[in-house]
């Protein structure tokens, strides 16, 4: 073939679309004939350790037909190929004299093998590769080697990083309106090219569900309705949204096209810094829409850099617990049947949809896992990884993970009650009514307990427990409390991988259990201190934090859950503890142990700190149901005599409430700082 002349293949994988797309660009440049190429892989519809369903399979074909029509638009047109790629690409290097093969970088562990036998073929081939990152906003290689050759491991640290490194590249320009044609009469001769099939022709039964349109197109025109209303924008925090909502959805619902790159992270990524030059009081990660992208890109940089990251065996980030293999349960919580209406209403909703709320991606994940049901985390994964449409390899593993308390987050004791968690947002139980229309009479006060209902309303609503709805599988707060215990028992017997691991690395001294109760601390209690105290306030509340974790598994082992005598002596315990530590630290960072009023409030400061981490962390240990359930009144007793003896070590030390400057709005903003911590 002439030297001079460049024939192309862009081979679309994820990345299904034309903006900000520079592979597609490098295949565009110089060349006389340029081909864009799908391979349709029987290793997403055939391998039973990769399940899909009808639904995301569709979002994928629509995202087809949508590039498909954007290439005809420009004079080209999408090539669909049936086959392994390592099966397809040799021929059609051979039989259309291709001398560029150009793909968008995927880190996925299939796509990294996949991805390097088709660079040998391409090589034996004579076929120069050419490769772009854009499915993330940054490289993630790059990032790693400037964290000194590990992953960061919690997402302080992770934001850190970014912060140093600077925004991402801003994205490329669009193709030309005329792209390079197709050789004439090579792809029309080739039988494996049909065009994009339908989901029937592809072999699924049933077709699909959801009411999620797939593609460029769509992407970019939600993309566009979000950001029409640019205060929703700036003021977005993600915790505050709500998971009931259903007509409309209360987020952008922008995460599927992320998934199958109709939509640039970088073009959104741009909108949002667009959007908050205008508001300067915008929310901040990690809960604004930007925290959520430096989530998705946290986890893949972790993810991509963690062996075996999608399984707890040969994971070193991942917690070794004994899970029961119980695949009725499995069976009932995948299918909706596990007797509690909020938590089957959101797996209706999973089936249905292939989406749902990241707080009811929540609650049915503890429900299975440590809440309630003690199944693995792996196989509820497995069941997401099926459903979801915007299913991601790394994403989907570590909020298992993070849910399931066996990586990132270690507050095992704090559980989402399947009952009180959705009343909060839908006391009617719209919702409910919505995904599971044979309770759609039975009166609001008992829709969330419907066997609860006397058996006359259960007759006038047209729904017998047991016989139209089934009963609730387990008894919640029978199971809830036994499951924390185990969770204490198997945290006890990682207690070496957890020193290690503990959710810290090198950029973050605590953990992300120890930089969640400091945070709440901080926040209810420091307002805004002096430029000679700030670092050091900051520092001593991780410290004072970071005393209550350990502490806290025993009290939940010594008290069968939370509910005995040991958690008051271990909260005692981890006051004093937290409290020495602060003092510690506040004195080596003033340089001085003398009484000046800079040290004395300052370290009246940290003991505050202190005792409102350890306060809050034992508070979720005595009434860890009440996180969800405030009315739960057997957990009410040792709460407050945890509290009590907290307050009471602090009294006998005289640095708890004490007067002077300062002293009330300390006693105010630790009251505050007591209250329970809330899963939402």
């Amino acid at each position: 073939m002439a030297a001079s002349r460049k024939s192309s293949i862009i081979w679309f994988r994820k990345g299904l679309r034309l903006h900000d797309n520079p592979a597609l660009l490098e295949a565009c440049k110089d060349a006389e004939n340029m081909y864009p190429v799908f391979v349709l892989d029987p290793f997403f519809l055939q391998q039973s350790s990769y399940k899909v369903s009808v639904n995301r399979y569709n979002f994928l074909l629509e995202s087809l037909r949508d590039l498909d029509a954007s290439f005809k638009a420009r004079g080209s047109r999408l090539l669909v190929l049936r086959g392994k790629p390592e099966d397809v690409f040799p021929r059609v290097f051979r039989e259309w004299d291709i001398t560029h093969l150009c793909f968008e970088v995927d880190t996925e562990p299939y796509a990294r093998t996949r991805d390097a036998r088709i660079q040998e073929l391409a090589e034996e081939a004579g076929v120069q590769v050419q490769t772009a990152i854009s499915h993330t906003l940054y490289d993630t290689e790059m990032l790693v080697a400037r964290n000194g050759g590990r992953p960061p491991l919690t997402m302080v640290s992770f934001c850190n990083l970014v912060n140093k490194v600077g925004d991402p590249l801003s994205p490329v320009p669009d193709p030309p309106a005329t792209l390079p044609p197709p050789g004439e009469g090579k792809p029309s001769a080739d039988p494996t090219i049909t065009g994009v099939p339908t989901w029937h022709e592809v072999g699924f039964k049933e077709a699909p569900t959801t009411i999620f349109k797939g593609g460029e197109t769509e992407a970019l025109q939600r993309l566009s309705a979000s950001f029409a209303n640019s205060k929703w924008v700036a003021g977005f925090k993600k915790p505050d949204t709500d998971p009931s909502a259903f007509d409309p959805t209360s987020t952008t619902v922008l995460s599927p096209y992320l998934k199958f790159g109709c939509l640039s992270a970088r073009l959104f990524h741009l909108r949002l810094l667009e959007v908050y030059r205008k508001h300067t009081g915008h929310s901040q990660p990690p809960v604004s829409l930007r925290g959520q992208l430096l989530w998705r890109e946290f986890f893949y940089t972790v993810g991509a850099h963690t062996p075996n990251f999608h399984r707890m065996e040969g994971n070193p980030l991942c917690k070794q617990i004994d899970w029961d293999a119980n695949e009725e349960y499995l069976a009932a919580w995948r299918e909706a049947r596990t007797g509690f209406p909020w938590i089957d209403a959101i797996m209706t909703q999973l089936r249905q949809w292939g989406w749902m709320h990241h707080l009811a991606r929540h609650s049915v994940a503890c429900f299975l896992t440590r809440g309630d049901l003690y199944v693995s985390w792996e196989r509820g994964m497995e069941v997401f990884e099926e459903y979801l449409i915007d299913q991601d390899h790394y994403l989907n593993a570590a909020n298992w993970m993070w849910l399931s308390a066996s990586a990132f987050f270690n507050q095992y004791f704090r559980v989402y009650s399947p009952i009180s968690f959705g009343k909060k947002y839908d006391p009617d139980g719209k919702f409910i009514r919505k995904f599971l229309p044979v309770l759609k009479n039975m009166p609001s006060k008992y829709i969330y307990e419907p066997w609860t209902a006397p058996p006359e309303v259960q007759r006038r609503a047209g729904c017998i427990i047991g016989r139209d709805y089934p009963t609730p599988i387990v008894d919640h707060p029978v199971a809830s409390k036994r499951n924390i215990a185990r969770m204490a028992a198997a945290y006890r017997a990682n207690k070496s991988a957890a020193d290690t691991d503990g959710g810290g690395d090198g950029n973050d001294e605590y953990g992300p259990t120890s930089m969640a109760a400091a945070a709440a601390a901080s926040k209810a209690l420091r307002g805004k201190p002096s430029k000679k105290s700030a670092t050091s306030t900051a520092a001593v509340t991780a410290t004072g934090a970071a005393a209550a974790p350990n502490a806290a598994n025993k009290a939940t082992a010594g008290s069968g859950g939370g509910n005995g005598g040991g958690a008051s002596d271990s909260a005692a315990a981890a006051a004093s503890s937290a409290i020495a530590a602060a003092t510690a630290f506040t004195a080596r960072q003033s340089g001085t142990r003398s009484k000046t009023d800079v040290v004395d409030a300052e370290k009246a400061e940290a003991e505050d700190l202190a005792l409102a981490a350890a306060t809050a962390a034992f508070r979720a240990i005595g009434n860890s149901d009440a996180d969800n359930d405030p009315g739960a009144a057997a957990a009410d007793k040792p709460t407050a005599e945890a509290e009590a003896t907290v307050k009471g070590t602090m009294k006998a030390r005289s640095v708890g409430f004490r007067g002077g400057r300062g002293g009330n709005k300390r006693q105010r903003t630790i009251q505050e700082a007591l209250k329970p911590m809330t899963s939402g």
